[in-house]
């Protein structure tokens, strides 16, 4: 890693907070230095590795390493199209850079949001305990990397008791080609509180670029989220994302990924249940053709008795795409009376397009219900048979099925505005084909 990023730079870093608040800011510096250490221990991940052994990132190391430069020149014009009406509040980040003039931000009561350097002075009490512990960089380089470079961020903590009823919209937006973007977000569930946040990612350019983005997350006891994750960049990108929660005791989370995009992506996303009686359900779509390669991995950490996890992962292949997913779900032996469940299903358009799929369970204790399964297949001659015999054209009936194969997920998505678009994203990929 350190041939394509280079270590004076990653040091100047440190010298980059605010000079008048060194002592108080000091706890970043030395998080920046640990993530830097380790970008310079470790290598870029090749298919010997296990966890990578199907997802061929050597491409990268091709494109040029630079980190992107904060640009001002887009108008909220150029941009409304991308906005959800339902979402009052607004991160707008541009190549990774915080960008005020694009964003809104109206509730300030009982919650607090905002780019992360305009609030580490101010609120470095409530971020500290949480930036940097959940997503681990000690064995994950792009985790390292974005650590090191940690900068900018989308940061909202919502006070204890606090319902927030509209989405917060964190949108990441990629205008330059041959970059890479930092793109960090936090969010901080105190006692008792609910919020839906959608990180959303797209591309405003059809150019090669690379996003690299963290989220990291902790529900406190009782506390609720829905976590909505859209991923459409162009289809030149490369997209590696880590996320990392942590759930406490009775906190339910609930997360649905939906990629679209990049010419190879990768999402990570690593969930530990630390305390009783906690709740998540995972879903997740991909829809991809082409060449593209989508690769997710998740991991359920049960440490606790009386979890529930849900899991449920969808994947839809044309062309000569390559679909990854890799679900671990582990139940440690103090995890009694663990609930889970995971289901991998995945639809083949075509004879070139391939998928490789693991569901995993790891069960170390013997009171509880785990099950898992997975299936890879075309579409139903006999439902195509069905659809056409009621008067459709072969291509209407497929592209009829495709859909209703991947509109499962998206209809869980409860935000009208943005299940609506998505809708007609999938509805358009399909047609196309």
């Amino acid at each position: 890693m350190s041939s394509v990023v280079s270590h004076d730079y990653l040091e100047s870093l440190l010298e980059s907070l605010p000079k008048d608040s060194t002592d108080a800011l000091s706890w970043l510096k030395q998080l920046r230095a640990e993530a830097i250490d380790q970008v310079g221990r470790q290598k870029l991940p090749t298919l010997r590795d296990e966890e990578w052994r199907f997802t061929d990132i050597s491409p990268l190391t091709k494109l040029p390493y630079r980190p992107s430069q904060a640009a001002a020149d887009l108008r909220l014009a150029d941009i409304e199209h991308l906005f959800l009406e339902e979402a009052n509040n607004r991160l707008v980040f541009v190549d990774g850079h915080y960008a005020p003039q694009l964003s809104n931000i109206i509730d300030t009561e009982n919650l607090v949001i905002g780019n992360l350097s305009e609030l580490l002075s101010s609120q470095a009490s409530s971020i500290q305990p949480h930036l940097g512990q959940y997503a681990k960089f000690q064995e994950n380089i792009f985790t390292a990397q974005n650590t090191a470079f940690l900068q900018d961020g989308a940061v909202i903590a919502i006070a204890r008791n606090t319902s927030v009823s509209a989405p917060m919209h964190l949108l990441f937006i990629a205008t330059q080609k041959e970059v890479t973007s930092y793109a960090r977000c936090l969010l901080i569930g105190d006692t008792g509180s609910n919020v839906t946040l959608i990180e959303d990612f797209v591309a405003l350019q059809e150019d090669a670029y690379v996003t690299n983005s963290v989220t990291e997350i902790s529900l406190a006891a009782n506390a609720q989220a829905k976590h909505y994750r859209i991923q459409r960049e162009n289809n030149k990108a490369f997209h590696l994302a880590n996320c990392a929660v942590s759930l406490a005791h009775a906190s339910r989370y609930q997360s649905i990924n939906i990629a679209l995009g990049a010419h190879i992506s990768r999402f990570n996303l690593d969930v530990q249940i630390t305390d009783e009686a906690a709740e998540c359900s995972i879903d997740g779509l991909t829809l991809i053709a082409g060449k593209q390669l989508s690769d997710t991995h998740t991991n359920i950490d049960h440490l606790k008795p009386n979890g529930t996890s849900k899991q449920q992962n969808k994947c839809i292949i044309d062309g000569a795409a390559h679909a990854v997913f890799n679900g671990k779900i582990m139940v440690r032996p103090q995890a009694q009376q663990t609930n889970s469940s995971q289901s991998s299903r995945n639809l083949l358009l075509s004879s070139q397009a391939h998928v490789d799929t693991k569901p995993q369970l790891e069960i170390f204790a013997d009171d509880v219900k785990c099950a898992h399964g997975a299936t890879v297949g075309q579409l139903d001659h006999e439902e195509l048979f069905y659809l056409q015999s009621r008067g459709l054209s072969e291509d209407a009936a497929r592209n009829l099925l495709t859909y209703a194969f991947g509109a499962e997920i998206i209809n869980r998505i409860a935000i009208t505005s943005l299940r609506q678009q998505l809708e007609q994203i999938v509805l358009n990929q399909t047609q196309s084909r």
